[in-house]
C-alpha cells in the first residue's frame, strides 16, 4: 500500500514538474554557414591580466594589497578631477573677461573644496602621490601645469613650493609602462570591473 501511494505520490510529483517548466527562454540568434548552424552569442570582452611580479613573498604581497587600496580609494578623485578640468575648460573658453574668469575660478575652487576638502584632506601620503599621478593620467597634464594654467605661474610655483616641503612633486608624470606599471595594472583592473 505504502509502495502504491509513494509510486502516485512521485508520477504527480514528476508531471507537476514537467509542467511548470520554463518554457519562456529565448533561443538564442542562430545563423547558417555553408549548411552549419552557428548560435550567435554576445559575449563581453575579458581582459588577463598577468601576475603582479612583485608579489613573491608576504611582505611584497601586503605592499601590493596595499597600493591596491591605495588606487581604489584616489582613482574615483582622479577621474572627477579629470571630467571636472574639462568642464571649467569649456566654461571658461565662453567667458570673455579676466576679471569674470577669475571669479568663475574662486567659485569653482570654494565649490569644490566644500563638496571635497575634507576627503583630500583625510588622505594618506601615499594616497596623495598617487592621486597626483592618477590626475596626470587622466588629464594629460601634471598637476603644476594645470595649477599655472588655471591660476598662473606665481601661485603654481608657491603650490610647487609648499608641496615640496611635505615630499610632494606636483610636476611628477605618470609612466605606465616603466615606474608605474603596477599602478596602471591596477586601474586597468578597476576599469574592467575585475577589482
Amino acid at each position: 500500500m505504502r509502495k502504491g501511494i509513494l509510486i502516485i505520490v512521485s508520477m504527480v510529483f514528476c508531471r507537476i514538474l514537467a509542467f511548470s517548466q520554463d518554457t519562456t527562454k529565448t533561443i538564442p540568434s542562430t545563423r547558417i554557414i555553408e549548411g552549419d548552424t552557428i548560435a550567435l552569442v554576445d559575449v563581453k570582452p575579458v581582459v588577463i591580466f598577468p601576475p603582479a611580479a612583485q608579489t613573491t613573498g608576504k611582505r611584497a604581497a601586503a605592499r601590493y594589497d596595499k597600493l591596491v587600496y591605495n588606487v581604489k580609494k584616489v582613482y574615483p578623485y582622479a577621474r572627477l578631477a579629470g571630467k571636472q578640468l574639462l568642464a571649467y575648460k569649456r566654461i571658461l573658453d565662453t567667458i570673455p573677461t579676466e576679471k569674470a574668469r577669475k571669479l568663475f575660478l574662486k567659485k569653482a575652487e570654494k565649490d569644490l573644496e566644500s563638496k571635497f576638502g575634507d576627503e583630500i584632506k583625510d588622505l594618506n601620503f601615499s594616497q596623495g602621490k598617487i592621486l597626483i599621478k592618477l590626475i596626470y593620467r587622466e588629464t594629460g597634464n601634471s598637476t603644476f601645469d594645470i595649477v599655472k594654467q588655471l591660476r598662473g605661474g606665481f601661485t603654481a610655483f608657491i603650490w610647487q613650493t609648499m608641496a615640496r616641503l611635505f615630499g610632494y612633486d606636483l610636476k611628477t608624470n605618470y609612466d605606465p609602462g616603466g615606474t608605474d606599471q603596477a599602478i596602471e595594472q591596477i586601474v586597468l583592473m578597476i576599469e574592467a570591473g575585475a577589482i
